[in-house]
């Protein structure tokens, strides 16, 4: 559980790869058949989700790799070696400038005097511990879970900054990961989860490290809650990618259980970050399969996504219940052989919504991965938080039938036809209390539609068209609201790809009236300067898509875009009143990199407590347009200071 041992680790393991990444790039032609072979036809063939060949060639070997082993396109590496993997990492990248792939340390931006902070350790390549570890101590400003309050209206009311502060915010210091989520913060003590392995307790005023857990491999936020179950009084619980769940001492770092598998198809996963409710943990499942269905050799599909729920105090299973009803269908036989099956999908993606007044669970679902047609997919539901059963569920589209590497050239025979749009929700539900004292539940489709449902029956009250909608939003990763607006982020990210399509994409945020749905303002994503310190020259790095989740405080709305900017827009009319560029400076960080770069702003965005701002600058979310093979945790203060 040692930090120190556990960045040791991570450093062996960084040059053992290395030395293997060099040792096979003589084998880069094996490399290149097996990418000619399994990958060409959707990162050459313009697959919305798949990044294109020359943005692979920016990346690390070993974010590659851990693509093809654990990740995403584990089911397209089926029956290679390590060799073979290593072989196609170094085929991809031997034209790549790794210099900035160089993962796992923390800054500040590169001209600024580094603050006089008691760390120990803080040379390259190791995390500076911190000399004490004091209690942690709840303020009034914490950010303790994904959405700050169980309504998830990401509506930070005590921020210990005001918006006359916000034009005045600089970075304070820097920490650099191969991957990051949003950090969770209670007092001074953060926590942050790491796609490399790593999860990390840090201080929030200057970036050292209370403790590290090396094999924890997630995306989500960490959920941090006072409890009786942890000897320091504070407990943690975090879901991992490997379909288990995790619970730790906040203040020590000590595992204090581990859930059993929570579901058992080879392919799922889970993304969402899970929520507490009362004696129980309710836990979202998805899955990777319309990845694995772009192989003939897979027959597709049988996964159905679900929601969970565990018991807080142990870990155990209490019930399960899957978005789609009825038995499994034999769709058609393939000529590869095997069958494609259904129906299947409905990927529970995003984080629930606890009401704990109604005893309900809210969840919303993706897309249908077969041509069998089910009202489990692309749905707003409601569970009895009990028992699981369904109270209601409000299906939104209809034959939204999709697996990904289904262009002209595809050999899967996995594709539905007609193919969908890939609608998913992938954004986490919203419920508002209205002047007269009702409440609305609202949800934000890919499709770039909003909704607004009644919460006790699923009725819908309204829906908005507000972007032109794409397989990676629209609505992408979430939503925010204060007293008075829902504000919604659009990313409409593969019009911008194409000059042809380009007019018709809408990125930017918008402010909605929750009782109507109107568009009360608008506030497009401006064209402005972009100029990554690592970049290449592609230009599709510099999108202004605002795929990311918004962090709202009395008067602002904080949210970030592709390009690398974070903006602060005037909660009522939608003016910019703050911006800043994360890509057009370096940082040197507090754990000893010189010049990191920052990169594109995905994912679940900002996050607010205790007058500073953090957010994740790198290679977040599901395009990684804006990818530097490694992200940059950056922390903003008044004036630095």
């Amino acid at each position: 559980m040692s930090s120190i041992r556990s960045w040791l680790f991570g450093a062996a393991f960084a040059a053992a790869s290395a030395l293997s990444f060099a040792a096979h790039a003589q084998g880069a032609s094996n490399g290149q058949a097996i990418y000619e072979s399994r990958c060409k036809a959707c990162h050459e063939g313009g697959a919305a989700r798949a990044p294109s060949k020359a943005d692979l060639g920016q990346r690390a070997p070993a974010d590659i790799v851990t693509a093809l082993t654990s990740g995403i396109m584990q089911p397209m590496a089926q029956g290679l070696s390590d060799a073979d993997k290593q072989a196609v990492a170094a085929y991809l990248t031997s034209t790549g400038d790794q210099a900035s792939a160089q993962g796992g340390r923390q800054g500040r931006p590169t001209g600024t005097e580094m603050p006089q902070v008691e760390l120990k350790g803080a040379v390259a390549g190791t995390d500076p511990m911190c000399t004490t570890n004091n209690p942690i101590k709840p303020g009034p400003s914490d950010w303790a879970e994904m959405g700050v309050h169980p309504n998830n209206d990401r509506f930070q009311k005590a921020p210990g900054l005001t918006a006359a502060d916000v034009p005045r915010l600089k970075v304070k210091w820097a920490f650099s990961m191969a991957g990051g989520g949003q950090p969770a913060v209670v007092g001074d003590w953060m926590w942050v989860t790491n796609r490399s392995g790593k999860f990390y307790a840090l201080d929030t005023k200057t970036g050292c490290v209370h403790w590290v857990v090396n094999d924890l491999v997630s995306r989500t936020t960490p959920m941090i809650v006072k409890s009786t179950l942890a000897p320091s009084g504070w407990a943690t619980f975090i879901s991992e990618s490997d379909r288990l769940v995790r619970a730790f001492d906040a203040q020590t770092g000590k595992e204090l259980w581990r859930s059993a598998k929570i579901e058992d198809h080879p392919v799922s996963v889970l993304t969402g970050t899970p929520m507490i409710a009362g004696d129980r943990l309710i836990v979202p499942i998805s899955s990777i399969e319309e990845a694995a269905a772009m192989s003939k050799a897979y027959s597709c599909c049988t996964f159905r996504g679900s929601v969970a729920a565990l018991d807080l105090k142990t870990g155990k299973l209490l019930w399960k219940t899957s978005m789609i009803d009825g038995p499994m269908k034999t769709v058609r036989d393939k000529d590869s052989g095997g069958k494609v099956q259904g129906p299947a999908g409905a990927a529970v993606w995003a984080a629930p919504l606890v009401d704990m007044k109604r005893g309900l669970v809210y969840a919303v679902t993706g897309d249908s991965y077969t041509d069998i047609d089910t009202d489990g997919d692309d749905a707003i539901v409601a569970l009895d938080l009990k028992t699981g059963k369904f109270k209601w569920r409000r299906q939104v589209s209809e034959h939204d039938n999709f697996v990904m590497g289904c262009g002209p050239t595809s050999q899967s025979g996995n594709c539905p036809t007609p193919l969908g749009p890939d609608y998913d929700f992938g954004a986490a539900p919203v419920l508002m209390t209205l002047p007269s004292g009702k409440q609305v539940l609202m949800a934000g489709q890919k499709s770039g539609i909003v909704y607004g449902l009644n919460p006790d029956t699923g009725a819908l009250l309204w829906k908005t068209i507000v972007g032109a909608g794409s397989a990676l939003g629209g609505v992408e990763w979430g939503m925010g609201a204060d007293s008075k607006l829902l504000f919604v982020p659009i990313s409409d990210l593969t019009y911008l790809f194409n000059p042809a399509t380009k007019a018709k994409g809408k990125p930017g945020i918008y402010g909605l009236d929750p009782a109507t749905g109107n568009i009360v303002w608008s506030a497009p994503a401006p064209d402005a300067p972009c100029v990554y310190a690592a970049d290449k020259g592609k230009p599709s790095r510099c999108a202004k898509a605002q795929p990311a989740a918004p962090a709202v405080i009395p008067g602002l709305v904080f949210e970030g875009g592709l390009d690398g900017w974070i903006r602060a827009y005037d909660a009522k009319t939608g003016k910019i009143a703050w911006e800043d560029s994360t890509t057009s400076r370096t940082y040197d960080t507090v754990n000893g990199v010189k010049g990191q770069p920052g990169g594109g702003i995905d994912g679940m965005g900002p996050t607010i407590a205790g007058g500073m701002m953090f957010i994740t600058s790198g290679n977040n979310g599901a395009a990684r347009v804006g990818s530097n093979g490694v992200n940059v945790l950056l922390a903003y203060s008044v004036d630095g200071k």
